[in-house]
């Protein structure tokens, strides 16, 4: 049997890449991706950091594609190649693979088939926006992105709301851009004009985390278009 490597890689910042990190992509048979360019220049920026360290000049893995409209497909795959023996590393686009991101119906598949699994750990969004917060850390709910339909967002916020009252606590999830707005304003009208914390391009040159009232956000945000990755963090 082989083994399943799930290995976080940078959120923006190629610094972040742990030295594991590095030598297990290298040493992979194989590499599933979500973007095969990217994993590729990715691949490419951290060869000379292996070279120096292990005085080897490792060609890169092969790569496939792995993501959410060929997922079940590409399970199967993957599967007999860790059947017959092949080191196989899951990466996404940047953090840590399964993580809003394609992944556990593999890992599930894995620990059905009795296939071991190394989770090589690294950057996470989520983790960042959480311990730059200010907010409370010994209790949180990730929960991912909200639903895209208005009335499955609307349910979706209120029953948080809902446990939160009995639970007690700090509330992260992220959201695209071009969404933002429209989020704040459910949020709102659901939570009230709280105070929440805005983590924008973590690790990333235009980095930025924000605490304000929701009012704030939406006043700014509407008249500055929003750009980058969202977190948001509440409690």
């Amino acid at each position: 049997m082989g083994i399943l490597y799930l290995v976080a890689t940078p959120i923006g910042n190629l610094e972040d890449i742990s030295l594991r990190a590095v030598k297990t992509l290298l040493e992979s048979d194989l590499i599933a991706c979500e973007d095969t360019r990217r994993a590729g220049i990715l691949l490419n920026s951290i060869k000379p950091i292996y070279q120096k360290i292990y005085g080897e000049n490792r060609k890169s893995p092969e790569l496939i594609s792995y993501y959410e409209q060929i997922e079940m497909k590409r399970i199967s795959q993957l599967i007999n190649g860790l059947k017959n023996g092949l080191k196989i590393s899951l990466i996404s686009d940047a953090g840590t693979p399964a993580i809003s991101d394609p992944g556990f119906k593999l890992v599930r598949e894995c620990i059905n088939c009795g296939i071991k699994i190394i989770s090589i750990p690294g950057p996470s969004a989520l983790i960042s926006a959480l311990v730059s917060s200010g907010l409370p850390t010994d209790k949180f709910l990730f929960a991912g992105y909200p639903p895209r339909k208005k009335g499955n967002r609307s349910r979706f916020f209120k029953s948080i709301l809902k446990a939160k009252k009995y639970l007690k606590f700090t509330i992260i999830f992220y959201e695209a851009p071009h969404k933002l707005l429209k989020t704040l304003s459910e949020i709102k009208e659901i939570f009230g004009d709280i105070e929440i914390v805005i983590a924008r391009e973590m690790t990333k040159i235009h980095e930025e985390t924000k605490k304000r009232k929701i009012s704030e956000f939406l006043n700014f945000y509407g008249k500055n278009n929003p750009k980058g990755e969202f977190t948001i963090v509440l409690s």
